[in-house]
């Protein structure tokens, strides 16, 4: 029996040759596609493992001087080490994506000091003030990856630097490159009263077995790893390629949940909970499975498309945890909980009791922007009221531990002395910046300082709201000078993205692109979200602090109750946002 509906003869049917399809490009996975490498970066990186150009740092380039150094070795084997070359002073903004590297760069270093969880003790930040005062110009800015970054380093100076960050048990080890990144911690862990556990040993136990390991030393790209025990969710897990978040399990206890895929740059992308439960004792495993996953198949034949974020997009939740459970962890993970919303601010700034009785003490430099002396002068500060801890945060702050209650005022006032305040404004509690082009190859616009004056405009043109009790809470501006987000412009009520704006008179002038309601989980928001762009929003350098006062008092005339900025700013008309 034939089908009385007509059918069209296939071209194979019709003898023509049937049409092929372009076999698609493979996507550089070690465990699909082999290893060989399919681009320049993964060559050298095979060539010669990054970790290895230490010998040479110390053998040849730091007696010979900067123009004795391989190119490969200065633009990416140095990475590996904490060390980029920083941008040639006087090169404008407008240049930065026209010029060639080598025209961009100076003959000196950025070198980021590793800090994972941000632990300092007092002699630790002495020797970093000391380095920076020595060695650095006096440089020093705390990042908001708890990491502390120096510039003006030469190359003659590194091993000597090395060796007194390293008699002290700190590193510049897989500081930068495509390595497992410092690891985000609590600042408050080990002394938080409402802490649901301490991730100190598990930061401990990952540093010691796996930075440096060359196993882990070639991967498709960065990889950022955060943890935390706090129910404030204070190490910005959402935007992290790992990330382990303290839960309490009704049947199991104390432990974490786990989070994947996050990342921000030029191509957004919020982690996912995978819906397992991590008990502490197989939290390691975890990590090195999941890292694993990365090296094994993350996508190496594109840089653009080589973070977890994009395996994570493509396989899903379901099969993540299939995998990490089959091929690599030879055990289920069982399912778990959510962490709750946040019941306190994350960034710890302000005076608070500790669980053994004494307190801690939470300081807010403006945009994290210290120096040498301040760091040596606040290790002196500390061991004067009997304090010999203190912690960096994810938000560009310090932490300072174990203060007894008689001593807190006090120090509190010579902290604020440093410019190191308790009791920031509200705008300089919640504005952080990147580098920018002070510094930084990529960038195209100013950023700390640009950030510094609009906190000074802030504070004065709009004390009129904080005065009569209208805005109450911080409203997070972040400042970045170039589109990569090092400053977490998607993810703050006002993110700034650096860019080249016209002008009537044809000359470019530095600006930024403009995000609003953006967040991470807090206080104030259950779960993370992006900002809103709004298209022709964009403002210059010098217009920012009447575009940001402008914005924030349309929100204090328009909010509904307890309305945050971000909720209003997703629901404004876009009118009202220009």
């Amino acid at each position: 029996m034939t089908s009385s509906v007509a059918t069209e003869a296939s071209p194979a049917a019709a003898g023509k040759p049937r049409a092929s399809r372009p076999a698609a490009k493979p996507h550089g996975q070690w465990k699909v596609d082999g290893t060989t490498p399919l681009n320049a970066n993964e060559t050298w990186k095979q060539e010669d493992n990054g970790l290895n150009v230490r010998e040479r740092i110390e053998q040849i380039y730091a007696k010979n001087g900067f123009d004795s150094i391989d190119g490969t070795d200065l633009h990416g084997r140095f990475r590996w080490w904490g060390l980029y070359t920083q941008r040639r002073q006087g090169i404008d903004g407008g240049k930065t994506a026209t010029l060639e590297p080598h025209e961009l760069e100076d003959k000196y270093f950025m070198l980021r000091v590793r800090i994972d969880g941000g632990a300092l003790t007092t002699g630790q930040l002495r020797v970093i003030g000391e380095i920076s005062t020595e060695f650095a110009r006096d440089s020093a800015d705390i990042t908001d990856r708890q990491n502390i970054q120096l510039h003006w380093i030469r190359v003659e100076d590194v091993p000597e630097i090395w060796n007194r960050l390293e008699s002290v048990g700190l590193s510049t080890t897989e500081a930068c490159g495509d390595v497992p990144r410092v690891i985000l911690g609590s600042p408050v862990a080990g002394i938080a009263k409402d802490e649901i556990l301490d991730p100190t040993p598990l930061i401990h136990e990952l540093s010691e077995r796996f930075i440096g390991d060359p196993e882990l030393a070639n991967l498709p790209r960065k990889y950022k790893t955060a943890i935390t025990g706090h129910p404030s969710q204070d190490v910005v897990h959402e935007i992290n390629d790992f990330a382990l978040v303290g839960v309490v399990h009704p049947e199991l206890g104390a432990g974490y949940d786990l989070w994947v895929g996050g990342g921000l740059s030029t191509n957004p992308r919020l982690a996912e909970r995978l819906g397992v439960f991590v008990s502490p004792d197989v939290a390691a495993e975890v990590w090195l499975g999941v890292t694993s996953i990365f090296r094994d198949y993350g996508y190496r034949r594109m840089r653009t498309k080589a973070r977890l974020k994009f395996l994570l997009n493509d396989w899903g939740t379901a099969k993540f945890r299939q995998v990490l459970q089959d091929e690599y962890l030879g055990f289920e993970l069982p399912d778990g909980p959510a962490a709750p919303k946040p019941s306190t601010p994350g960034d710890h700034v302000g005076i608070h009791e500790q669980k053994d009785g004494r307190f801690f003490i939470g300081v807010s430099p403006t945009v994290g922007r210290v120096s040498g002396t301040i760091l040596t002068s606040l290790a002196d500060a500390l061991e004067a009221h009997g304090s010999t801890r203190l912690r960096t945060t994810p938000h560009q702050k310090l932490v300072v531990l174990d203060v007894e209650k008689d001593q807190v005022e006090p120090l509190v006032s010579e902290l604020e002395a440093l410019g190191l305040s308790a009791r920031p404004s509200l705008f300089r509690r919640s504005t952080i910046a990147c580098t920018g082009i002070e510094f930084c190859k990529l960038a195209i616009v100013e950023t700390k300082a640009t950030a510094a004056t609009a906190i000074a405009e802030l504070e004065r043109r709009l004390a009129d709201l904080v005065d009569n009790g209208t805005l109450t809470q911080p409203i997070a501006l972040h400042i970045n000078g170039c589109p990569n987000s090092c400053a977490r412009i998607q993810t703050a009520d006002i993110g700034l993205k650096g860019m080249m704006l016209p002008t009537p008179d044809g000359d470019p002038t530095p600006g930024f692109q403009v995000h609003l309601g953006g967040g991470l989980a807090t206080v104030d928001r259950g779960e993370a979200g992006l900002g809103r762009t709004i298209r022709g929003l964009k403002v210059t350098v010098d217009n920012l602090p009447d575009y940001v006062e402008r914005v924030v008092r349309r929100y204090a005339e328009d909010r509904h109750d307890n309305e945050t900025f971000a909720q209003w700013a997703h629901r404004a008309e876009e009118g009202v946002l220009q």
